[in-house]
């Protein structure tokens, strides 16, 4: 479970419990128009990461066991999908290979305000290490556009996490965490493309789940924007142990006309 505040970007708490991945969306832009590409960012995919993507690809294709098989329908298998910005892929963490990077974004005042997670590597190191070494309820990915590792994600199952103690959850609701990395990547709208990307992917990769959820902090009216823009409605306030959230749902029966 993700540092003290819980949603969208979800809940977190410092040894984040594996069941529960972070709380926050971390900072958002509110825009949902189609996104100039041209910028450079600072980081490009490196060789090592182009091939473990493929391997990963490769092993879901083949049947490989993976942790979240039962939980999270082989999300390491989900592939690429196209956006307005570019096409976009999440790759499951590797702490061995990601944390340096991550760490770096969790440090970001912008960043830190939310997630809480700012300070040593090994604060990031043991919230990623918790949902690593759980049964597959929540997967920490980074999500890759354009070729580009930009953002970081957690997918998890909502219905298994503490958060479906503050709400009427259903089974196979699958909750979104998510924060946008590089400063130049924010107030261009990325962040309801992506939102809405990845919910499409968990409606069109996971048949058992007819909801989408997040909580972002009340505060952080600028993720709550995106979520909007990004199909999700406003379903209540929710009372959570470490903040007051909006809890955002998109349905799978409302996908069509949001």
């Amino acid at each position: 479970m993700p540092p003290p505040e819980v949603s969208t970007e979800a809940v977190v708490s410092t040894a984040p419990d594996p069941g529960a991945p972070a709380d926050h969306l971390g900072p958002v832009d509110e825009g949902n128009d189609a996104v100039d590409t041209d910028d450079t960012l600072d980081l490009r995919l490196p060789d090592e990461l182009v091939a473990l993507i493929a391997e990963e690809s490769l092993t879901s294709a083949d049947g490989a066991a993976t942790a979240d098989d039962g939980l999270l329908d082989q999300l390491a298998g989900w592939g690429p999908v196209p956006t307005s910005a570019g096409v976009f892929q999440l790759v499951p963490a590797r702490t061995e290979r990601d944390l340096p990077l991550i760490s770096r974004w969790m440090n970001d005042p912008a960043v830190a305000a939310f997630w809480e997670l700012e300070g040593s590597v090994s604060l990031t190191a043991a919230h990623l290490d918790a949902q690593l070494a759980g049964d597959g309820r929540s997967v920490p990915c980074l999500g890759v556009l354009g070729g580009v590792p930009m953002s970081y994600f957690e997918i998890y199952r909502a219905d298994l996490d503490p958060l479906a103690r503050h709400y009427p959850a259903r089974p196979h609701d699958t909750g979104i965490h998510l924060l946008i990395g590089a400063v130049g990547d924010r107030g261009r709208g990325l962040g309801a493309v992506l939102l809405r990307a990845v919910a499409d992917l968990v409606l069109d990769r996971r048949p058992a789940c007819s909801r989408v959820v997040a909580e972002p902090d009340l505060r952080n009216t600028a993720s709550i924007s995106a979520f909007l823009n990004a199909g999700f409605r406003f379903s209540a306030e929710l009372e959570l142990p470490d903040k007051r959230a909006a809890l955002m749902m998109r349905d799978r029966a409302l996908r069509g006309l949001i």
